[in-house]
């Protein structure tokens, strides 16, 4: 990370990824505020072409270690602002659960996939960051926007640039005794 074109085209639901390089944080709050920037016509705090935004909001670090507990978050909650950011040319975002039909829809358009992280393994997943850096935000607490360099981190993809969705590919698969 940051994603090109053809690593993006490269992914397909269902597959097992590691990532390493660079992502970005941001929850509820991030989300609501970088929007309420591109309202105001103000510059954003990263430029988001071609990044991931990864929903989390970690737990402070203990003595020793980069960051707390880093599990992902519902990402259902950030899709009333997520067609927004797509449009500015964020790769992907990931979190847990699904992302509605909106968001596919955008993800479609603007060339983005969606991952999910291990939800339930946040104490695992903060030992594949390797350095946190606050960026913005910083009086929104563990929802502020971060900057995580990680190595190793696994995720799965849940929606690709194809248009499949691996949880919808489950579902299906199960309803038929497969």
């Amino acid at each position: 990370m940051p994603f090109t074109p053809e690593v993006l085209a490269s992914l397909k639901a269902g597959q097992l990824v590691s990532l390493s390089g660079t992502l970005y944080t941001g929850r509820d709050q991030t989300h609501r505020r970088l929007c309420a920037l591109l309202d105001e016509g103000k510059d954003l705090p990263v430029d988001l072409a071609g990044q991931l935004l990864y929903y989390v909001g970690p737990s402070p670090a203990r003595p020793g270690r980069v960051i707390g507990a880093a599990g992902p978050t519902t990402s259902y909650r950030m899709d009333s602002y997520t067609p927004r950011l797509l449009a500015l040319g964020l790769a992907a975002t990931m979190g847990k659960g699904a992302r509605c039909a909106e968001v596919r829809q955008a993800m479609l358009e603007h060339g983005a996939v969606y991952l999910a992280a291990i939800g339930g393994a946040g104490a695992f997943l903060s030992k594949c960051i390797k350095k946190a850096e606050l960026v913005a935000f910083a009086d929104a607490g563990p929802e502020a926007l971060f900057r995580f360099e990680v190595e190793k981190f696994p995720a799965v993809v849940i929606n690709d640039l194809e248009g499949r969705d691996y949880y919808a590919l489950v579902a299906a698969a199960s309803r038929c005794g497969k």
